[in-house]
């Protein structure tokens, strides 16, 4: 029976890290999800780098492409480092098992040379006979007979016990190889994506080489974007104060008193729904391409050439394919339909106290008063001569000015 007990027990030392394996699904899961992610991003990168360089030897689009292809490189190394960890710890978890299988095969095998050594003594017939006709009584001669047959099934036992135990242990033991196997595999696609990586940043610092030997037209970029971020500023404050006050004055003729406060839009019971079901969404909303990466962040940066220059960005940089259509991020009316230069055309949707702004459209596919809905095109991104497509966005609550990044979804 200690056997039999040995490898119930081992059966269960086998089961206990399939809680272990349960707590890593997810995690295992997640990884194979950041993977396809990363997969995608890279290949949309690599796209828009592609479009950019047919345009024109180096340009900032060029650099914020290669840029995001080295932060999802970085992603794909991190990535394969942590699936390398979990078949470690997969390693370790089944070298136990295979240690403690051995360990228990051995007893297994050394009880049943006992076993073998103790029936060797009544090999034949006559030794059994002998142990038999011993009995001092019949009640005895029956115990014997039972012993006799309970010592062979015992036997018999053991071998099925040993089998078994062979078995899984050949099973443990191919486990092993391949998870080793599987381990070398990733070490070497490591190595391979640490490689390209290495090729990414010579390629960033060839194209920031050629961009300092163009500092004066850098310089200019800046100015006239600094020039037009300044128009669309004020167009976009004016809107607002406009709003704020218009919806002031139809409270008031309409004999309501103002809830929106100074400098705060006065919301109707349908624009409150609108505004708190806006809010309710934050960091869930619809990006507003259907691909592309953030080029640019929200606040103030160092320029990624010219040193000594800092930009700020009231909104964000998406940049995107060419052709790609702005989608607006969530339920809203159309506010305006405007023109800056530097900013090509420019449309402002309004979510109740919320509003957005997608600036940098070659066409505008809306009008002033028009209701959209989440995903509806709104116009296209325009292409600047260098080859970037690159769309402007923007998010005010009345007249304060937020950072996108943290209301649409994470990509």
């Amino acid at each position: 029976m200690n056997a039999l007990y040995r490898f119930i027990f081992f059966l269960l030392l086998l089961c206990l890290p399939l809680a272990t394996h349960a707590q890593k699904t997810k995690s295992k899961a997640q990884l194979e999800k950041e993977k396809k992610e990363n997969l995608r991003r890279i290949k949309e990168a690599n796209r828009i780098l592609q479009q950019t360089k047919k345009q024109k030897e180096a340009s900032i689009g060029q650099l914020n492409a290669i840029q995001e292809k080295i932060t999802v490189q970085k992603g794909v190394i991190s990535n394969i480092s942590r699936e390398i960890n979990y078949i470690e710890s997969d390693v370790k978890e089944t070298e136990g098992i295979v240690g403690a299988l051995q360990d228990d095969l051995d007893k297994l095998k050394a009880e049943y040379a006992t076993m073998v050594y103790a029936a060797s003594k009544t090999a034949n017939s006559y030794n059994k006979l002998m142990f038999l006709f011993a009995s001092d009584s019949f009640n005895q001669l029956v115990r014997r007979m039972r012993y006799l047959q309970q010592y062979s099934e015992a036997r018999k036992k053991q071998v099925e016990q040993i089998n078994k135990v062979q078995a899984v242990l050949g099973g443990q033991l191919a486990i092993l190889e391949s998870k080793k196997q599987q381990k070398q595999n990733l070490l070497g696609k490591q190595l391979a994506e640490n490689k390209n990586l290495q090729t990414m940043r010579r390629q960033q610092d060839s194209v920031i080489t050629k961009l300092s030997r163009q500092e004066t037209n850098l310089q200019q970029e800046v100015a006239a974007r600094q020039e037009a971020v300044k128009k669309l500023d004020k167009l976009i404050a004016d809107i607002v104060r406009e709003e704020i006050a218009r919806a002031a004055r139809a409270a008031r003729a309409a004999g309501k008193a103002s809830s929106g406060g100074a400098g705060k839009v006065t919301l109707t019971p349908e624009l409150a729904l609108i505004s708190n079901s806006f809010a309710g969404n934050k960091g869930r909303l619809a990006w507003p391409v259907e691909r592309g990466f953030v080029s640019q962040k929200f606040g103030r940066h160092n320029h990624p050439v010219l040193k000594g220059v800092v930009v700020e960005n009231h909104g964000v940089d998406i940049q995107t394919t060419q052709g790609a259509n702005a989608r607006a991020i969530f339920e809203g009316t159309v506010l305006t339909v405007a023109t800056v230069p530097g900013m090509n055309n420019i449309v402002m949707v309004q979510h109740g106290d919320y509003f957005t702004v997608y600036a940098k459209l070659k066409t505008v596919n809306v009008k002033p008063g028009q209701t959209v809905k989440i995903k509806d095109v709104i116009g296209t991104v325009y292409t600047d001569s260098d080859g970037t497509t690159e769309l402007q966005f923007q998010v005010w609550k009345n007249q304060q000015n937020l950072n996108p990044e943290s209301w649409i979804a994470h990509k």
